[in-house]
C-alpha cells in the first residue's frame, strides 16, 4: 500500500492534485479530550510507564470492555504500540517456525509480515467476491487444520472486505477454536463500525468458554480516528500468553507515555462520536458503492462494516493501472489512489484485478474520485489495453 509513495510524491511535483484512497487514514476530528488530557500534563520528567501499560488507560479500557458486556481483569489488557506491536508480539509468543495460522483472505497485508517475522506461514482459507467474501463455514475451516496449526485468525469486521459475522458465525468459529485446541486472535479494531444494527458491537469476548484460546487484538486508530497516537492493545485471559507477552513489553520498556494519557481521554468520551462517525460511515459507503456500480465492468459488493470496499475493475493489472493513474493520467489535474488487491491475498493470482477503497474522504470527495477511477479506466482500456 505505501510503495506508491514516490510515485504519489512525483505526481504532486508535477502538479497533480490526488484523491488518496490507498490507506485508512480517517479524516473525522479526533475528539478534543485526546489534547486537552495531552496540554494538562504537568510532571516535571517525561518519565518511563509501567511496561504492561499506564494504570489509567488501562482502567479506562476495563470499563469499556464492561460497557459492551465483557469483564476483565487489570491484567487482562496489555498496552501496545498500536494494533501492530500487538499482533507482532502475538506471533512471536505463539509461534514456531513453520507452525501456520488459518487467515481468511484477502486480509490486512501486514499480517503477512508479522507472522513471517514469528517464522510462522499463513494458511490461507480462499474466499470469493461471488460470495461476498463469506468465510464462517465449519467444513472449510477444519479443512485446513493441520498438526502445525497453532492458530486461526480473523478481522471482524473484515479489512479488506466489510464482512461482519453474525452471533452464530462468531460462535461456531469459537467452538472450532476450543475443539482443535487453537488460539482464535481476532482483531476488532472496526468493531463500532458496523452499518447493520442487529450486529450490535461484535466482540468475541464475550465467550467465556474460550478463554484460554481467545485473544483480542485493539486499537485507538480507527475507533477514535487516533491513528497517530499509536496506542493499542492485547486483551487475553490466558495467563500464561500474559506472562510471555509481558517479558516482550518488559523488553521493549514501555509503550509511549503522553499517547496513553491521551488515548485514557479518548475512552471516555461519548458513545454518541461512535454513532455520528457511523453515520457518516455509511453516507460514504454508500456513495462509494453506488458511483462504483455505475462504471461498466465493475464488480463491488456492499461491505457491512469497516470503512473499505474490495472491488473488481475491468482492468489488466491493478498494480500497473495504479501506476498509470499517477504517471500517465490525470483530468483537469487531478487523479486517484487505491491500493492494489493482490497483496491482500496470500494465493498467488489472485487479486490481480480487485482494489481496496479506503471510503476516508468527504461524500463530495469521493463521488469526485468515482468519477476520477471511471474516467481512469476508460482511457486505461483505450490507451493501453488497446480495447
Amino acid at each position: 500500500m505505501r510503495k506508491f509513495h514516490p510515485y504519489a510524491v512525483k505526481a504532486k511535483e508535477a502538479g497533480k492534485t490526488i484523491y488518496h484512497l490507498n490507506i485508512g487514514q480517517p479524516d473525522l476530528a479526533t475528539p478534543q479530550a485526546f489534547y486537552d488530557a495531552i496540554r494538562t500534563f504537568s510532571e516535571t520528567t517525561l518519565a518511563y510507564e509501567a511496561s504492561p501499560g499506564m494504570p489509567l488507560l488501562i482502567e479506562a479500557i476495563r470499563k469499556y470492555y464492561a460497557e459492551i458486556g465483557v469483564d476483565l481483569d487489570p491484567s487482562d489488557i496489555l498496552i501496545m504500540t498500536g494494533g501492530s506491536e500487538a499482533l507482532l508480539l502475538t506471533f512471536l509468543c505463539i509461534l514456531d517456525p513453520y507452525t501456520e495460522v488459518i487467515i481468511p483472505e484477502p486480509y490486512y497485508p501486514n499480517y503477512t509480515t508479522f507472522v513471517n517475522a514469528a517464522g510462522g506461514r499463513i494458511r490461507a482459507l480462499p474466499t470469493s467476491a461471488e460470495e461476498g467474501y463469506r468465510y464462517a463455514d465449519r467444513k472449510r475451516i477444519e479443512s485446513l487444520i493441520t498438526k502445525n496449526t497453532r492458530a486461526i485468525m480473523i478481522t471482524n469486521p473484515g479489512n479488506p472486505t466489510g464482512v461482519v459475522l453474525s452471533e452464530e458465525e462468531m460462535r461456531m468459529i469459537a467452538d472450532i477454536a476450543k475443539k482443535h485446541d487453537l488460539f482464535l486472535i481476532c482483531d476488532e479494531v472496526y468493531r463500532e463500525f458496523c452499518y447493520d444494527d442487529k450486529f450490535g458491537v461484535p466482540t468475541m469476548g464475550r465467550y467465556r468458554d474460550i478463554d484460554d484460546n481467545l485473544i483480542i487484538v485493539d486499537s485507538v486508530s480507527k475507533r477514535f480516528s487516533a491513528c497517530g497516537a499509536r496506542v493499542g492493545c492485547v486483551v487475553t485471559r490466558n495467563k500464561e500468553l500474559q506472562a510471555a507477552l509481558l517479558k516482550l513489553c518488559q523488553s521493549r520498556l514501555a509503550v509511549a507515555t503522553i499517547d496513553q494519557l491521551g488515548a485514557a481521554a479518548l475512552y471516555g468520551v461519548d458513545h454518541a462520536f461512535f454513532r455520528k462517525s457511523k453515520e457518516e460511515y455509511k453516507v460514504r459507503r454508500d456513495t462509494v458503492v453506488r458511483c462504483l456500480r455505475k462504471i461498466p465492468g465493475v464488480k463491488v459488493e456492499e461491505p457491512m462494516g469497516a470503512f473499505y470496499v474490495m472491488a473488481s475493475l475491468p482492468v489488466d493489472d491493478a498494480d500497473k493501472f495504479q501506476h498509470w493513474l499517477l504517471e500517465e493520467f490525470d483530468d483537469n489535474g487531478d487523479t486517484v489512489m487505491f491500493a492494489p488487491g493482490a497483496p491482500f491475498y496470500e494465493t498467488p493470482g489472485k487479486g490481480i484485478n480487485e482494489v481496496r477503497i479506503a471510503y476516508v474522504r468527504k461524500k463530495e470527495e469521493l463521488e469526485r474520485a468515482m468519477e476520477l477511477l471511471a474516467k481512469g479506466i476508460a482511457r486505461y482500456q483505450k490507451e493501453v489495453m488497446g480495447l
